[in-house]
């Protein structure tokens, strides 16, 4: 875990808002077309239903989702052509003790 990343990926508001969606994506998303295909929301959620949810383009959602992934605070998945991402909750719950302890 590098501070100085996750930091700067927690510095713009959407990205925030991507971690929050993806806490409990359930209340963000729709499930259903995802069970029909056999997968859930434990895989993770695909990037353009984060693209569409946001209202931002698709290569600026991208870039957002890398910079967390390179922070280690997402984990991401590729299935066909879909690449879905899910929240490191591992990495979460380390920067969150290291904010604890060290501020």
């Amino acid at each position: 875990m590098e501070p100085s990343q996750i930091y700067k990926a927690l510095s713009n508001d959407t990205r925030r808002q991507i971690l929050l969606w993806l806490k409990n994506p359930e209340e963000f998303f729709d499930e259903k077309i995802y069970l029909q295909q056999g997968i859930s929301f434990q895989i993770g959620v695909c990037v353009r239903d984060i693209q569409l949810k946001a209202g931002l383009a698709q290569s600026v959602i991208s870039n957002y989702l890398l910079t967390m992934q390179q922070a280690g605070l997402l984990q991401s998945e590729r299935i066909g052509k879909w690449t879905y991402y899910r929240r490191n909750e591992k990495t979460i719950q380390e920067f969150r003790e290291y904010v604890q302890k060290e501020l």
